[in-house]
Formats: structure tokens, sequence, C-alpha cells
């Protein structure tokens, strides 16, 4: 997607949203506490850092050996609609002006994450995360991280402006209607991953 036609649109989002964010801050404050605001650090584009920013959707609770509970116990009857309307992410509009984002792209990783990818995590790390990505809007917290990893780097091999747009406008979908898995995007992933392994161990032999 062009930078200026991305700039522009978080601006817009900014401006329209930021009446929303309050309220969501708001809701935040008083189920949570403070800080309301939650950062870590994460992986950008070519392997540097940026810390994430999000609204905090989670307590600290922990068992009685002081480890953190299952994050299924620890977030918020707020945190759960907020991550649905996906206003946690608010925040992040902000890390896209700046440059350590991008609007649509793989969701950034913590560091170790990626480098257990290996070799698909430096190709993975060859575009800016995304506020939102083709496996947000293929089925998200429903897939498996080696299926997130696969429509990540379908995504990065076919990314186009049309692209980015129908992801813009599916993850509306998903914060209005839900997430839902897509089988035929995972198996069109899955069979382009094959190919492209294939072609790159006969490049390797050859």
């Amino acid at each position: 997607m062009n930078r200026f036609i991305e700039v522009f649109l978080c601006l817009c989002a900014l401006i329209v949203a930021l009446p929303l964010f309050m309220l969501a801050a708001f809701a935040t404050f008083l189920t949570l506490g403070q800080p309301v605001l939650f950062r870590q650090i994460r992986a950008g584009k070519g392997g540097s850092v940026f810390y994430l920013v999000k609204l905090r959707t989670m307590s600290d609770a922990r068992d009685a050996s002081g480890n953190l509970l299952p994050d299924d116990r620890r977030v918020s009857t707020a945190g759960i609609w907020l991550r649905r309307m996906r206003l946690d992410e608010f925040p992040q509009l902000l890390s896209i002006i700046r440059g350590d984002m991008a609007l649509v792209g793989p969701r950034p990783l913590k560091p170790e994450t990626v480098a257990q990818f290996g070799q698909d995590g430096l190709r993975r790390g060859s575009v800016r995360p995304g506020l939102t990505g083709w496996a947000q809007v293929s089925g998200n917290t429903t897939l498996s991280n080696e299926e997130k990893l696969r429509l990540d780097l379908w995504y990065i091999a076919h990314r186009s402006a049309a692209l980015d747009f129908q992801i813009l406008f599916e993850t509306v979908g998903v914060a209005l209607f839900g997430e839902h898995r897509n089988a035929s995007r995972l198996e069109a992933a899955s069979s382009w991953r094959d190919l492209d392994n294939g072609i790159e161990n006969n490049r390797v032999s050859a």
C-alpha cells in the first residue's frame, strides 16, 4: 500500500475513533485499574525492534506458585469486547505513522518467537508488521502458529494494494461478525509453500 495513503487512513482513523478509544480506555481503567496501556518489545522489519502499545485487556492474576494464570482466565469482560472490536489496537496507529508498523502485514511477534521460525522468520520479517493481516482475517485465534506462518508467507509473496484493501475491508467484518477459519485459504497457502520449498530446494541442489 502506498505510504501516503497508509498515513492518511491512519490520521482519519485517529480522528474518527478517538471518542471510542477514550471510552475503551475508561472501561479498561474501571475493570483492570492502572496501567491502562500494555507495552512489549516486538520484532519489526529486518529484525529491528520496537515497543508495541495497546490497551491492557488482561489482569496479572497468578496462581499459588506465583505463575501467571492462562490468558483465558486473565482476560477481563471489557477486554473480550475490546479485542473483538480491535479497539485495544488503537495506539498502534501511531506506530504506523512512525513507520514501525504497516496497516496490513504479518502481526508483530516477540523477537524470540520470530527467531524460532528460522529462515521463514527472516522472510516474514522482510516487510513491516501490520495492524491486521491475512492470517487475522482467515481465522486468527482459531489457527495454529504454523498455519498463521503459512498465511503470512503467502501474503508476503502475493501482496498488493488490492489485497491490502481487501484485508482492511474483511477486518471490519471480523470485528462485527467474529472470526471464522478459512479452510480454502489455508489449503492455498500450504500448497504454495510446498511448491515454493520445492523450487528453493532445486536451486540449492543445482
